[in-house]
């Protein structure tokens, strides 16, 4: 019988927090990436999903520097940074911290700001990598984080105008609410609190934050998909989300069949696509790994 557990990585400064989820001596392992604002919280209930039906994969779950318990991180704070984070993390070879033994990394899955990491992954792809699935995240610049009003830019905003410590969780999300956030994501914010003297403060770093955005949102990851990577690189879409292009999603189609990556689809889904739809997510992720398996 295969052995359950979430073995907890120690967050020392300069080393990603993490959790390791599903059998430690699995022989694969699965790599989730959050985005920005987020935490590896984001991912845990999707992993001990995803190790239960995907058969000899462990899953690791990660806070990206300057988020969760994650801190003390020199700059330049972007997506290299991030890939670099990443390539160090003990997990990936589980003997560094006595937990067991070495498996490779196999697939790697980033949603959103993650995906662009994935991406820079895909890059320079370690050893052993199979595939890449990168979640809502166009590939290409984006206009964020400018003083603009899309959904990042309010979230930002309402942000910085909170005056920190706050009383609780209901406080924040009145007060998120009142600056022009949905509930879902002001009820989302409040997984991104730590207690404090006199109430509760923010477990990221915003300034930080900002830097990683704003190099997100510069980045161009185009060339990364459209040249020869060796890698099952899949790009998914929300069907509810607004973060492609219409030229994007022509883009992708070409690239499509010029066999440089699969694009899909989820129709029911919004940004958060793996909250919104886990099981569609989980299925669709199944059936490749199976199909990879049996080629």
């Amino acid at each position: 019988m295969r052995r359950e557990a979430t073995l907890r990585g120690k967050a020392a400064p300069g080393v990603l927090a993490h959790d390791v989820v599903g059998d430690p001596r699995a022989p694969r392992t699965a790599l989730f990436l959050h985005g920005i604002f987020g935490s590896r919280g984001n991912w845990m209930g999707f992993a001990r999903r995803f190790v239960e039906r995907a058969s000899g994969f462990r899953a690791v779950v990660v806070d990206l520097r300057n988020h969760g318990d994650s801190h003390g991180f020199a700059p330049p704070h972007d997506l290299e940074a991030c890939a670099n984070d990443l390539r160090a993390l003990p997990p990936l070879s589980l003997g560094a911290n006595g937990a067991g033994a070495r498996a490779p990394l196999d697939v790697v899955v980033g949603h959103s700001f993650g995906g662009k990491v994935a991406l820079t992954i895909a890059a320079e792809p370690p050893a052993g990598l199979r595939s890449a699935w990168i979640l809502d995240a166009a590939p290409g610049p984006r206009d964020v984080g400018a003083g603009g009003r899309g959904e990042i830019d309010v979230v930002i905003q309402a942000i910085e105008a909170l005056e920190l410590p706050i009383a609780g969780r209901r406080e924040l999300v009145e007060a998120l609410r009142s600056r022009g956030l949905s509930e879902p994501i002001a009820k989302w914010m409040t997984t991104n609190l730590r207690p404090v003297e006199g109430g509760f403060a923010w477990r990221f770093d915003l300034a930080a934050c900002r830097e990683m955005l704003g190099h997100f949102a510069r980045a161009d990851l185009w060339p990364v998909i459209e040249r020869e990577h060796g890698l099952d690189l899949h790009v998914v879409r929300a069907g509810r989300g607004a973060r492609f292009s219409d030229d994007d999603v022509r883009r992708l189609a070409a690239d499509e069949e010029d066999g440089c990556v699969r694009a899909h689809v989820m129709p029911d889904a919004g940004h958060w696509l793996h909250t919104e739809d886990p099981e569609g997510l989980l299925a669709l992720f199944v059936s490749h790994l199976e199909a990879a398996r049996a080629r």
